[in-house]
């Protein structure tokens, strides 16, 4: 896993964007992009005070193995994950150098497997594909704030 810093120098979020990302090359890293995810959650309610609820903690970790398998699984080369705080949700960007844009499959109980896609879409407020100039970008929008107990991951209620 190749690491960048996450959102330096700033004091709150109304400073700007606060991201991280991190490239990925093979299977066993996909439960470090899930504890990037974790980790970048814990500092973003730690350090810059944004509530981050138990079900959005462990939403995002979801949309982040989805996606990080599904690209570590269907396209060559190394995948790139992005997490960014906007707008009180966390965008789950991965990019991959395969240019074919996934399919949700219409339901099947029967069907063993791929059902990721199928799950990333009924967690998320918005999910994006676009095709790039080298392979594709898929984006995940998950509130963070969302728990309906109002339970907020690291705090009292």
């Amino acid at each position: 896993m190749v690491r960048t810093a996450m959102g330096e120098g700033q004091d709150s979020l109304l400073g700007g964007p606060v991201t991280v990302s991190a490239a990925f090359e093979g299977s066993a890293e996909i439960a470090e992009a899930r504890q990037l995810a974790r980790s970048f959650l814990t500092d973003v309610q730690a350090v810059h005070g944004l509530p981050v609820s138990e079900r959005a903690m462990g939403m995002v970790q979801l949309v982040v193995s989805e996606l990080v398998t599904n690209a570590r699984k269907y396209a060559p080369g190394p995948c790139l994950l992005t997490l960014e705080v906007n707008d009180g949700a966390v965008e789950v960007t991965v990019w991959d150098s395969e240019p074919i844009l996934p399919i949700a499959k219409a339901a099947n109980p029967g069907r063993v497997g791929q059902h990721g896609l199928e799950i990333v879409m009924a967690v998320c407020r918005s999910i994006e594909m676009h095709r790039e100039p080298v392979g594709k970008r898929i984006k995940a929008t998950v509130v963070l704030a969302d728990d309906p107990g109002g339970h907020v991951a690291g705090r009292m209620g």
